[in-house]
Order: C-alpha cells, then sequence, then structure tokens
C-alpha cells in the first residue's frame, strides 16, 4: 500500500511540477524550493538543487518581475512568447529530476510528458491572454493573471500533500483545454485577419465576394465583434460593406 501511494505521490509531483511550470515557471520554482527547506516536503535527490538559497532567492526576485509584467496588457504577450523557450523545457527538466534514478526509458517518458504537459499549460495560458488583451479595459487582463497565480499556488499544493485531489483536478483542466483550445485559435485567426485587412486594404473597397465567401467574412467579422476587437459601430459598418459589396 505505501508503495502504490509513493507511486502516486511521485506522478503527482512530475505532473504537478510540469503543469503549474507552463503557468508561471518561478512560483513553481520557489513553492518546491520553500516546501523542500521547510520540510514539509521531501523531494526527489534530482529536484534537492532547488533548495539552495540562491535558487529560492532568483526565483522569487523573478516571480515578482512577471507578477507586475503580468498585469499590463500586451507586455503580458510579449513575456509569454519569450516564455515559449524557457516554460517548455524547464517543464521538461522538473519531471526529469522529479522522476529520479527511476532508469533512462522512465526518464525519457517523463521528459516527453512533462514537456507535453508544460507546453499544453503554456500554450492555453499565452493564447487566452492575447484574445483577452483585445478588450480595452484592464480588469479582465487583471483577473486572469490572479487566477493563474491562484491555480499554480493552489495546484501545487495539492501535489505535494493531496495526489489523488491534483490528479482529478489534472484530468478537469486537461478537458477544460481540449473544449478551450479550439475557440482560442478561432478568436486569434480572426484578430489576426482583422489586423491583415486594416494595414493591408486601406481606403480601397474589397472586390466582390461570392455569397460564399461572405457568409465567411460575416462570420469572422461577428467572431472579432464578440472577442471585442471591433466596437459596434465598426461591427455594423465592416458588415454593411460585406452586404453592399
Amino acid at each position: 500500500m505505501e508503495e502504490y501511494q509513493h507511486i502516486i505521490s511521485l506522478i503527482a509531483l512530475t505532473m504537478g511540477a510540469s503543469w503549474a511550470s507552463g503557468l508561471n515557471l518561478y512560483a513553481t520554482l520557489a513553492i518546491l524550493g520553500f516546501s523542500g527547506t521547510t520540510g514539509a516536503v521531501d523531494l526527489p535527490v534530482g529536484l534537492e538543487v532547488l533548495q539552495n538559497p540562491l535558487i529560492i532567492g532568483a526565483a522569487v526576485v523573478m516571480y515578482i518581475i512577471e507578477f507586475v509584467v503580468d498585469k499590463i496588457p500586451g507586455a503580458d504577450t510579449a513575456w509569454d512568447g519569450l516564455h515559449t523557450f524557457i516554460r517548455i523545457p524547464a517543464g521538461a527538466m522538473l519531471a526529469s529530476g522529479a522522476i529520479g534514478d527511476a532508469g533512462p526509458v522512465m526518464e525519457i517518458a517523463a521528459i516527453i510528458m512533462g514537456g507535453g504537459l508544460s507546453a499544453t499549460s503554456h500554450v492555453t495560458k499565452a493564447g487566452s491572454r492575447a484574445v483577452i488583451n483585445t478588450s480595452p479595459e484592464p480588469l479582465s487582463n487583471w483577473g486572469a493573471s490572479i487566477s493563474e497565480d491562484v491555480a499554480v499556488f493552489g495546484g501545487m499544493w495539492a501535489a505535494l500533500n493531496h495526489s489523488v485531489l491534483f490528479l482529478v483536478f489534472l484530468l478537469l483542466f486537461i478537458l477544460f483545454v481540449i473544449w478551450l483550445l479550439p475557440k482560442i485559435w478561432r478568436a486569434a485567426k480572426g484578430i489576426l485577419g482583422f489586423i491583415g485587412r486594416l494595414f493591408g486594404g486601406g481606403d480601397n473597397p474589397p472586390p466582390a465576394a461570392e455569397p460564399s465567401d461572405t457568409l465567411t467574412q460575416l462570420e469572422r467579422l461577428k467572431q472579432l465583434f464578440d472577442s471585442g476587437a471591433l466596437t459596434e459601430s465598426e461591427y455594423l459598418q465592416q458588415k454593411q460593406k460585406l452586404l453592399d459589396g
């Protein structure tokens, strides 16, 4: 029974560290470091280095910087873009460290799973924030940022103390991502299309469109309006142009 519980705890720690690093790497490192230093949890040998005061201090400083940048619309998207090359490899490394000396096969499997999970949470965060940033008001941005921080702290607490609860939460998160990502993709395509037309179309009237093309453009225009990229007057003006064309 104890061996079974150890395996579940190890899986939760491996997946938890990877998942959380995709949302906020520095908070994840600080939580693991503090937990190991205070004796709240016995970190695997591969993660014991996180208990070093220099690493904890660096993680806390970077978390404070990210906490501020993450509340600034536009700056948060640039920050997320840069951290695509940091969070995902770090998630794979944390998974590898958490699995310990379980052999090369398990280590490679952990790297693959950890990298994939951190990539999933990172893309979900970055994509949703890019769409949220189309809204002119900052409250939705601040709310999303604070919610992500709460999710990281709560998720890591569950991964370290209540393994089964965290794994249930992780399953719900994956189902949520499967539902959300197609919507983020459609919204992002609409925003990029609008930007392309804004800078490429000028004041010249668009060529007459076939009925099927017009319907597609009307649907995209409605998506832009629903996402907040267009005001009501802009939406109605562009819609009338399409219908007249």
